[in-house]
């Protein structure tokens, strides 16, 4: 099995990003960061959104480079300077289970006029149901509130403990450029 196909057949999405989903207009264009298999991108490309997948290992969405409202980048995140993206701003920015600080403000700055941010990754607590478990990677208790405070407009934010597929602890965000 390709890893595209154990991505998408075997990772549910999330069901924050499926709850807001439908609020993305219907040509707005979406970025999938840190895509991995593409699994939320592949939701909005489904329903006829461009979407841009962004990963350092693209593999996983190969399988889309035939299709023409889909774009692959391949780009570290993590060890450039420069942000991939430049100055481009998409209507929709989704990111899960990945985290990496000095980014949060070009994540933030990407979300168009009346975009959206739909952002879930592991918090405080995760130690104890297993990796993440470093700081680095964990969010800590209102961070991401803290991250879009004065930029874009909650609608909607928790951190709970999610148990499928397995235990963890997660704070999730959808927040709106006004």
């Amino acid at each position: 099995m390709s890893r595209s196909k154990t991505h998408t057949t075997r990772i549910a999405p999330s069901r924050w990003i499926v709850r807001f989903a439908n609020r993305i207009s219907r040509s707005g264009t979406v970025l999938d960061l840190a895509c991995g298999g593409g699994r939320h991108g592949r939701i909005f490309l489904a329903k006829g959104h461009p979407t841009t997948f962004l990963d350092r290992d693209c593999s996983g969405v190969e399988d889309l480079s035939g299709d023409s409202l889909a774009e692959v980048i391949s780009a570290d995140l993590e060890s450039h300077d420069s942000w991939p993206l430049a100055d481009r701003r998409f209507n929709c920015v989704v990111v899960t289970n990945y985290l990496w600080r000095p980014i949060l403000p070009r994540i933030i700055s990407s979300i168009a006029a009346g975009g959206h941010l739909l952002y879930e990754t592991f918090a405080e607590g995760n130690e104890a149901f297993g990796r993440p478990r470093r700081p680095d990677f964990i969010l800590r208790s209102g961070e991401l509130l803290d991250a879009v405070r004065g930029h874009l407009d909650v609608i909607a934010y928790e951190q709970c403990v999610l148990q499928k597929p397995s235990p963890r602890i997660v704070q999730h965000i959808a927040a709106r450029r006004p």
